[in-house]
């Protein structure tokens, strides 16, 4: 995929990488909705991607993409044609398709798992080089360095880092899946000088048994970003001598769009106060035109009080070119020239944005967007369901994960286990539900489920205990 990062722009082609947790449904209504004509799926996932092919051609698509598997080690499959046989087989000159217009696009990110309305954010080549240099900036990446994997590199392009790291001439030290102890180990062995990931990932590491733990060999700075960190985080990852920089930003910002710029003068305050500042999300890099908390009634900008909630917007040339195919929401999300985030933030006094909370129903589970509405929809197909709502419930290792609240038809029965089962057997595994709770659920006059009760209640019942085993 870092290959193909550089390769697929060079050849003049548009790159759409997928989220390699997806299922087999997924990936072929986002083949359909791409209009991909070739598709590239490592060995492991080879039973997904050809499912997904079965379903296209099923479902009589226009276009069916040629399917090229990328083979690990020597078990190339050979029915198909094979990534690394097309290397070797290449002409040795070839000359790179430079794009006509900078404006023209370069990737195609999908932003959550909504089979009935998926959003194909366009990036273009303008937007990518800045978004890339300022990240590069931000991050106080130096030449020469050794940056380990553990953003997916399908998550807004790994957040611009596979041009980044080679752009300062780095070292990429790649994972197909990691616990803390092979975070630690990496570090070690490869002697990494950057590394990134969710709070999922922080917390990880800072609640690793002291048996996974190993020295740093020097400071390891850490970009986190995808849902707001919680001050402890923070603060024990800081503890261990990681130097953590709090960034945020959207699939539609080319990812990172704001830095939490620490100023000097904080370094004399006590632990608890500096991790509560830099969980703030702060102040837009250097590549974006703007940043605001506006009223979006009225597109007024709120005080700087820290205490008028108002939306995120953002506007400048590292917004989106658009939604592929999707021109109402286009309009929609850019309406008055700015692009609404549909989160709701503060200003403070300073001038340091904080985010409060999501507009949106979307959970954050280890970076992850989910729609609870596909889940809701999910569940609403079991037999015995009536009702059904989800909401984010508080996850100490995930930072969110689905909390379903059912009301049961009556004369029905089913059990937590059995919803959660049955949500798994039909959707990717992470967008499940990990708790249910079987209750009447809170309606306005209207019949409109209150949501924000339902929140509350979730928050109240506190965080999931994370498992031993988990991975990411």
């Amino acid at each position: 995929m870092y290959e193909l990062h550089f390769a697929v722009p060079m050849a003049g082609a548009v790159l759409c990488t997928f989220n390699t947790r997806h299922d087999a449904a997924m990936v072929s209504v986002l083949l359909n909705h791409s209009g991909a004509k070739v598709f590239f799926v490592e060995s492991s996932l080879l039973h997904v991607g050809r499912d997904a092919l079965k379903r296209l051609a099923e479902s009589n698509a226009a276009t069916r993409p040629v399917l090229l598997t990328i083979s690990e080690d020597d078990d190339a499959d050979s029915g198909s044609n094979d990534y690394e046989d097309l290397i070797r087989n290449a002409p040795p000159q070839f000359d790179i398709r430079w794009p006509a217009n900078e404006l023209d696009p370069i990737t195609l990110n999908y932003t959550s798992g909504t089979t009935s309305r998926p959003k194909g954010v366009v990036y273009n080549h303008r937007g990518a080089y800045l978004n890339t240099v300022a990240t590069v900036l931000a991050y106080d990446i130096t030449a020469m360095p050794t940056y380990l994997w553990t953003v997916p590199m399908f998550h807004c392009n790994g957040w611009n880092l596979p041009w980044g790291v080679a752009m300062q001439g780095g070292t990429n030290v790649c994972l197909r899946h990691f616990t803390a102890k092979v975070i630690f180990d990496c570090i070690a062995r490869h002697r990494v000088t950057h590394m990134g990931g969710a709070p999922t990932v922080l917390n990880m590491i800072a609640n690793a048994p002291a048996s996974d733990r190993k020295p740093l060999p020097g400071p390891v700075r850490v970009m986190t970003g995808g849902a707001p960190p919680p001050p402890r985080v923070l603060l024990g990852v800081e503890e261990m001598g990681f130097v953590v920089y709090h960034i945020y930003g959207l699939t539609e910002t080319y990812g990172a769009a704001t830095v939490c710029t620490w100023l000097p003068e904080w370094d004399a305050l006590p632990a608890e106060d500096r991790a509560r500042l830099k969980a703030r999300q702060g102040f837009h890099h250097v590549a974006v035109q703007g940043v605001d908390v506006k009223n979006p009634a009225t597109m007024e900008s709120v005080p700087y009080d820290g205490q008028t909630v108002g939306e995120v917007m953002f506007r400048g040339n590292t917004v989106m070119s658009g939604y592929y195919k999707d021109l109402n929401a286009t309009k929609e999300s850019m309406a008055d020239g700015w692009l609404h985030t549909g989160d709701l933030a503060v200003r403070h006094a300073d001038g340091y944005i904080q985010l409060k909370d999501r507009a949106k129903d979307i959970i954050i589970s280890g970076g992850e967007n989910i729609s609870s509405i596909e889940v809701e929809s999910v569940i609403f197909s079991h037999p015995a369901v009536l009702e059904a709502a989800v909401v984010a419930r508080p996850d100490d290792h995930w930072g969110e994960t689905p909390c379903a609240f059912v009301k049961l038809k009556d004369g029905a029965s089913a059990t937590e286990a059995e919803i959660i089962s049955f949500c798994r057997e039909r959707l990717p595994r992470f967008m499940a539900p990990k708790t249910v709770v079987f209750e009447d659920l809170p309606k306005t006059s209207t019949g409109k489920t209150q949501k924000f009760v339902l929140r509350e209640k979730a928050r109240a019942m506190g965080s999931l205990t994370k498992t031993a085993n988990s991975k990411l």
